[in-house]
């Protein structure tokens, strides 16, 4: 076992990563054309709306449509669906943690290869200042709060029943990732009603806030997800974990440096061994560029399957990975 997790550090994680990420993506996505179906509880964006082709179902997508019942049915014996169906989702979610954001959802994916992209067409990329970050982690908290009121408002009458699933109706992946299977009919918006007209126009919006938003920031939207906030409320009994000894680290700065989604506390928190913040997508790409033995670690069941070591910064640099330029 030594040996084995003896490779594992020295691994080349942005490889390693890319594959996992790849092979992710393919069964997600394209899994029913293989026969897989990995069910309707998955805490990722695997869209209930690419029919066909998806492997399996995000979670809100039920989770919505339940807390739209008519209340008397809500809070009834049928409520017990809504337990069976979270206590699935939430035996998915403590086997990988938010690895769902970091490496499994395809929305996620997507943004890392805009983020390849637009490295490639030489496009500068913004950073946030500390007070912006503060304001910007809020809004997921802020939709995850909506996507459970306006469902029940639903449920009681308040609100039209043509809003439908409403988180649903402006996710970009309603629309992305039907259109990966050359399915373009969510492109529309729907003047049905008043309802429908302003959430497809809006879902519209979000999708070229989304692509736009790519070429400012490395996983813009994840900022803006209310199942990354979702994942982090319910995190603490994940089987995986993200540690970091305060004691070994030197505040280099190289695992800020890496990090996707600009989380200072990284590299100046040298206190919270646990140091998962609720941004954070557990992409692990931090371990990788740490050169303090030790310092950062990832745990699974208590168990250390991956840490930065020495030699495994060492090798990770020479091959130019890993590590990235400093943020610009």
């Amino acid at each position: 076992m030594r040996s084995l997790k003896g490779r594992f550090d020295l691994i080349d994680w942005n490889r390693f990563r890319f594959w996992f990420q790849i092979s992710c993506f393919v069964l997600l996505v394209y899994g029913g054309y293989l026969g897989l179906d990995l069910g309707k509880h998955l805490p990722t964006f695997s869209c209930i709306y690419n029919t066909e082709a998806r492997g399996g179902a995000c979670y809100f997508s039920v989770l919505q449509h339940q807390m739209a019942w008519p209340w008397e049915k809500l809070f009834s014996v049928a409520a017990l669906a809504i337990l069976t169906g979270f206590l699935t989702f939430a035996a998915w979610f403590i086997a990988l943690n938010k690895l769902w954001c970091g490496l499994i959802c395809p929305l996620g994916t997507i943004q890392d290869w805009m983020t390849v992209l637009r490295r490639r067409l030489g496009v500068r990329y913004g950073r946030y200042t500390l007070g912006q970050f503060r304001v910007l982690a809020q809004i997921k908290y802020v939709l995850l709060a909506l996507m459970f009121l306006i469902p029940l408002g639903i449920g009681a009458g308040w609100f039209s029943k043509d809003m439908g699933l409403p988180f649903c109706m402006i996710c970009p992946a309603r629309i992305i990732i039907p259109t990966l299977d050359l399915n373009f009919t969510h492109w529309t918006i729907d003047f049905s009603t008043t309802s429908k007209m302003v959430l497809t126009s809006l879902g519209i919006v979000v999708v070229g806030l989304f692509f736009a938003g790519a070429f400012i920031k490395k996983r813009f939207f994840c900022f803006f997800c209310p199942m990354s906030a979702f994942l982090y409320l319910i995190s603490k009994p994940a089987l995986l974990t993200l540690k970091k000894d305060g004691d070994k680290c030197t505040r280099c700065g190289d695992c800020y440096n890496v990090c996707d989604m600009d989380i200072r506390e990284i590299a100046d928190d040298v206190k919270n061994p646990r140091i998962m913040m609720d941004d954070c997508t557990l992409c692990l790409k931090c371990v990788a560029a740490c050169p303090e033995p030790g310092a950062l670690k990832a745990n699974y069941a208590g168990i250390t399957f991956f840490e930065a070591t020495e030699a495994g910064f060492i090798k990770r640099s020479q091959k130019g990975i890993g590590l990235e330029q400093p943020k610009r």
